[in-house]
C-alpha cells in the first residue's frame, strides 16, 4: 500500500514538472518574439535613415563637421627692449578655408558662396569653380592666407545675411611681425613658417618663446546638439632684452652712414666688408646695443635686393649659392666672425704685465722703428721709430717695438695663462646663437715661440671675436670683474608676471683693482694724448685703444681697423667697440675710420644716458654737437644736482626750468 502511494506521488511530481516546463517555454518564446520585433523595428529605421532621410542627416552632420575638432594655436611670446619697446610680436591672422563637401551638400549654395568669396577677398572665380569640380569631396581648401580680423568680419556679415552661404570657415594663425624692420636684426633673428626661431634670440630662446597649442573638441549629443570641450592654448613667454632701442638706433644710424658714404668709394661695392659695434654696460655685462652691417629686414629676411640686382640673385639661385649668401647676411658679425684684433690687444698685454709684476710701470723702451726676434725683423707702426717711450707713452703711441719688448719680459707662459683668464679662445656663453669656440685660433704651449710671442703682444697671429674682446676689456677697467655678457634680463609670462630674472653674473676676477686703476689711467691717456684722440666726443673725456691689423696675406692691402673704449674716462659706465673689416678706401690702415663712428655714437648716447659732461667745449665742439643733435641744441641741467638731464633744441629748452645757454658747457 505504501509502495503504491509512493509511485503515485512520483507520477504527480513528473506531471507538475512537465506543466512548469511548458509554461517556461511559452514565456521564453514570447520574449524571443519581442526581441525579434525590436530588432526588426531598428532595422527598418536604419533602412529609412539610409534611404529616405539620408540627405537630411548628411547635411546636418556635414554642417557640424567643422566644429568637431579644432586646433587652437598658441601665441609666440614678444621680444622687447629694456624699456618695453616691442621688437618682435605675433599678430593673429586668419586663413579662409572652403569645405567643398559641406557646400555641395547644401543645395543651391554653390553660387552664393563663391560669389561672396570673390566679392570679399578678390579671389578668382574660375579657379575656385575648377577646384570644386575637380575635388568635390575636399574639405580643406585654403583660398587665402593671413587675412585681418576686419576682412573676416566683412565676410561674416555677408554670411549672416545670406542663408545660402555654406562651407566657409576661418582658421586662426599667428604671424611674426618686427615693427622696426632692420633694427637689431642680428640680435633678434626671425621665425620660419614652422613658428621656430632662426638665429638670434628667436632661436636661442625658442623653447621659452613658443607655447603649446590648444584643442577644441566637439560632438553631437542625444538631442543632436553640439557639445564642446576646450583645452586652451598656452602662450609663449616674453623676453625683455637688455637692448636699449634708442641706443641701438643711434649705433645703426652711424654704421649705415659710414657704409653709405664709402659705398663704391674706392672699389665697387659696400662701404666695408663688415662693420660691427657693441655697447656694453661694464658693471653688469648687459648689451645695450649690438649691430653690424650689412643688415636686413626681419620682416623680409630673404630679400637680397638691397645689395644685389635681380639678375645676380637669379644667378645665385642657378648656381645654388643663394642660401649661402643669405646665411652670410644673417650671421652676427659681432659674435660669429673672427679676426686679428690688432693693437686693441695691447691693453691685454699691458694688463698681464702689470698683474704678473713683470711690468712695474716705471720702465722705458727705445724704439728705432724695428725689432729683431729670432732672425726675424718686425717693423713698428711708425717706421722711423718713436725714440724712447715710457709705459704710458708706449700705449698712447701704440708702439709695436715697446710691446714686443714687454712681452719678452712677461714671458710665454704668463701670456698664455692670461689669454685664458681673459677668456680668449673660449666662448663667452652669451645668450645668442652662433658663437664659435676659437681655441684653435690662438697659440698654445706647443705653437708659441719667440716670434709668436712678439706678434701676440700687438694683436696679430691669433683670432678673436668682438664679444670676447669687449668682455675682456670691460673687466680691465671695471675693477677686474669679468661679467658673462648677456642679452636678456627678464622672462615674463603672457600676463606680464616675471617668471625669471636674469641677474648679472661675475665669472672671475681677471686683474686686481690696483691694476685696473692703473690701466684706466693709461687708456685715458691714449685718447687724451695719443692715437685715440679722434674718438673723443665733444664735452667728454673717454679712454680706449685703437687697433689696426693687416689681414693675411700680409700684402699691405686689406686691414681690420677698430677702436675699443669706455666712457666717461674716470668713472666708466659703458664700453664701446667698433670694428671695420676692409673699409672701402685706397689706404685702409687708419683707425680713425672706427674712431669717427665712435665719436658720433657717443655724442648722442652719453647725453641720452644722462651722463654729465666732463669737459668744457670749444665753439667748434659746440657746433659739432649742434650738427648732430640739431640747430640750437642746449644741455639741460638739473637745478639741484647740476647733472645733465638732456640735450634739447632751443625751443624745447625755453620750456624747462633751468638750462645752460647756447654755446656754453657745464
Amino acid at each position: 500500500m505504501a509502495t503504491g502511494r509512493t509511485r503515485s506521488n512520483r507520477r504527480n511530481q513528473r506531471a507538475r514538472k512537465r506543466r512548469a516546463d511548458r509554461h517556461k517555454n511559452k514565456k521564453l518564446g514570447v520574449m524571443w518574439i519581442l526581441i525579434l520585433l525590436a530588432f526588426t523595428g531598428l532595422s527598418v529605421r536604419l533602412v529609412m535613415l539610409t534611404t529616405e532621410e539620408h540627405d537630411e542627416y548628411l547635411k546636418k552632420v556635414l554642417s557640424q563637421q567643422k566644429y568637431d575638432s579644432k586646433t587652437l594655436p598658441f601665441k609666440r611670446g614678444m621680444i622687447t627692449d629694456r624699456n618695453g619697446t616691442i621688437l618682435a610680436v605675433s599678430e593673429k591672422v586668419y586663413n579662409v578655408v572652403l569645405d567643398c563637401k559641406v557646400m555641395l551638400a547644401n543645395e543651391g549654395s554653390t553660387q552664393p558662396t563663391v560669389n561672396a568669396l570673390v566679392e570679399c577677398f578678390g579671389l578668382d572665380r574660375a579657379t575656385i569653380m575648377d577646384y570644386i569640380e575637380a575635388k568635390p569631396n575636399s574639405q580643406y581648401y585654403v583660398l587665402k592666407k593671413h587675412l585681418t580680423y576686419e576682412e573676416v568680419q566683412v565676410f561674416e556679415t555677408m554670411e549672416s545675411m545670406n542663408e545660402n552661404i555654406h562651407g566657409v570657415w576661418f582658421e586662426d594663425e599667428y604671424i611674426r611681425n618686427y615693427p622696426s624692420g632692420t633694427l637689431a636684426c642680428d640680435v633678434i633673428g626671425f621665425t620660419g613658417t614652422d613658428n621656430n626661431g632662426t638665429f638670434g634670440l628667436e632661436e636661442y630662446y625658442n623653447d621659452e618663446l613658443n607655447g603649446t597649442n590648444g584643442r577644441e573638441y566637439g560632438y553631437v549629443n542625444d538631442d543632436s546638439n553640439i557639445e564642446r570641450t576646450t583645452v586652451a592654448a598656452v602662450d609663449g613667454y616674453t623676453l625683455q632684452s637688455t637692448i636699449d632701442a634708442n641706443i641701438q638706433s643711434i649705433v645703426e644710424k652711424y654704421i649705415v652712414q659710414f657704409n653709405e658714404e664709402h659705398k663704391d668709394y674706392y672699389r665697387e661695392g659696400l662701404g666695408s666688408t663688415n662693420t660691427g659695434c657693441i655697447v656694453m654696460d661694464i658693471h653688469s655685462g648687459e648689451i645695450l646695443a649690438m649691430a653690424s652691417y650689412p643688415n636686413y629686414d626681419l620682416n623680409h629676411p630673404k630679400d637680397l635686393t638691397a645689395y644685389y640686382t635681380q639678375e645676380e640673385i637669379n644667378t645665385m639661385i642657378e648656381e645654388e649659392t643663394y642660401y649661402e649668401t643669405l646665411n652670410q647676411l644673417w650671421r652676427n658679425f659681432c659674435i660669429s666672425d673672427t679676426y686679428e684684433p690688432g693693437s686693441t690687444a695691447k691693453a691685454i698685454t699691458l694688463a698681464t704685465g702689470l698683474e704678473t709684476g713683470r711690468i712695474q710701470g716705471n720702465e722705458s723702451y727705445e724704439c728705432p722703428g724695428y725689432h729683431t726676434v729670432a732672425d726675424t725683423t718686425m717693423r713698428c707702426n711708425l717706421r722711423r721709430g718713436h725714440g724712447i717711450l715710457d709705459v704710458s707713452g708706449s700705449l698712447e703711441q701704440s708702439c709695436n717695438v715697446a710691446f714686443m719688448k714687454m712681452a719678452e719680459s712677461i714671458g710665454e707662459s704668463n701670456i698664455l695663462e692670461f689669454e685664458n683668464i681673459f677668456n680668449l679662445g673660449l666662448k663667452t656663453n652669451i645668450d645668442l646663437v652662433g658663437e664659435p669656440r676659437t681655441d684653435a685660433l690662438i697659440y698654445n704651449e706647443e705653437s708659441m715661440r719667440s716670434v709668436e710671442l712678439a706678434t701676440t703682444s700687438f694683436g696679430q697671429g691669433f683670432n678673436v671675436t668682438m664679444i670676447q674682446m669687449i668682455s675682456a676689456y670691460s673687466s680691465i677697467i671695471n675693477g677686474g670683474y669679468y661679467y658673462e655678457p648677456h642679452m636678456v634680463n627678464k622672462i615674463l609670462n603672457s600676463s606680464g608676471d616675471t617668471i625669471e630674472n636674469i641677474e648679472p653674473r661675475v665669472l672671475k676676477q681677471t686683474v686686481s683693482a690696483t691694476t685696473s686703476q692703473q690701466m684706466l689711467e693709461y687708456l685715458n691717456a691714449v685718447v687724451a694724448e695719443g692715437t685715440g684722440r679722434t674718438a673723443r666726443p665733444a664735452g667728454y673725456a673717454i679712454g680706449g685703444k685703437t687697433g689696426t691689423a693687416e689681414k693675411v696675406p700680409r700684402d699691405k692691402t686689406n686691414y681690420v681697423v677698430s677702436f675699443l673704449g669706455h666712457a666717461p674716462a674716470n668713472d666708466p659706465q659703458i664700453a664701446i667697440y667698433v670694428v671695420i673689416d676692409e673699409p672701402n678706401e685706397e689706404e685702409q690702415d687708419h683707425a680713425y675710420y672706427a674712431t669717427g663712428i665712435v665719436r658720433n655714437i657717443l655724442t648722442e648716447v652719453l647725453p641720452y644716458l644722462h651722463i654729465t659732461k666732463t669737459e668744457d667745449m670749444t665753439v667748434a665742439e659746440q657746433q659739432e654737437v649742434e650738427n648732430v643733435l640739431g640747430p640750437g641744441a642746449y644741455y639741460v641741467v638739473d637745478s639741484e644736482t647740476g647733472e645733465l638731464v638732456d640735450a634739447v633744441t632751443g625751443e624745447e629748452a625755453e620750456k624747462t626750468d633751468s638750462y645752460l645757454g647756447e654755446g656754453t658747457a657745464q
